[in-house]
């Protein structure tokens, strides 16, 4: 397992499908240039999602082996799919920065949590049921899949008792901006004010 050295962090930004939490790790990774953890995943990819952008697309022939050779820090199964994060991945984003994030559903950040304890900041995001429900169909996704989702809603959203900070997100720059303030607690980046 990859050791973290001093000041170096896991955000994991955790929540219900449709909660808006890639929007928002998108921009508080970019605010903070943190370098993105992706997912390797069996699962087909949805409307708009590009390989090595969102997830690493794989097949279950390739998932097995890199499960057999102990390459997952982290592995899950959500319905016929599978989610890990290599932990070769980890060491990599750490070489070039001293901050990462990930984008995980509320088990793959237990995991996580569980390994690395303090060094890992879980911020929970979320909005209403019927919001997560209706942004899932305006990207498109087909309504088997945002069935499934939603029979998880309620299951997802007890995990945030669990994670360190917890924002709705209606406002997607509100919320960036709150996170934002947060993570420089954690970061604690010096910034000077100049006139």
């Amino acid at each position: 397992m990859y050791e973290l050295k001093d000041r170096e962090y896991i955000i994991v930004f955790t929540g219900p499908d449709g909660s808006g939490r890639k929007a928002v790790a998108d921009a508080v990774g970019q605010t903070f240039h943190m370098v993105k953890v992706l997912s390797h995943t069996t699962r087909a990819p949805r409307p708009a999602e590009a390989d090595g952008q969102d997830y690493h697309f794989i097949t279950e022939e390739q998932y097995d082996r890199m499960e057999r050779n102990g390459e997952f820090l982290e592995s899950i199964r959500l319905g016929a799919s599978r989610y890990g994060i290599r932990e070769e991945d980890v060491a990599n984003c750490f070489r070039t920065s001293g901050c990462l994030y990930l984008i995980l559903n509320c088990e793959g950040a237990s995991i996580l949590k569980k390994l690395y304890g303090d060094r890992v900041v879980r911020f929970f995001i979320y909005a209403d049921r019927s919001v997560v429900e209706e942004r899932q169909r305006a990207k498109g996704i087909p309504e088997d899949a945002i069935q499934a989702h939603m029979s998880r809603y309620e299951q997802e959203m007890e995990c945030q008792a669990d994670c360190e900070h917890a924002y709705e997100n209606y406002d997607l720059a509100h919320t960036v901006f709150d996170i934002t303030n947060t993570l420089e607690g954690y970061l604690k980046r010096e910034l000077v004010e100049r006139d």
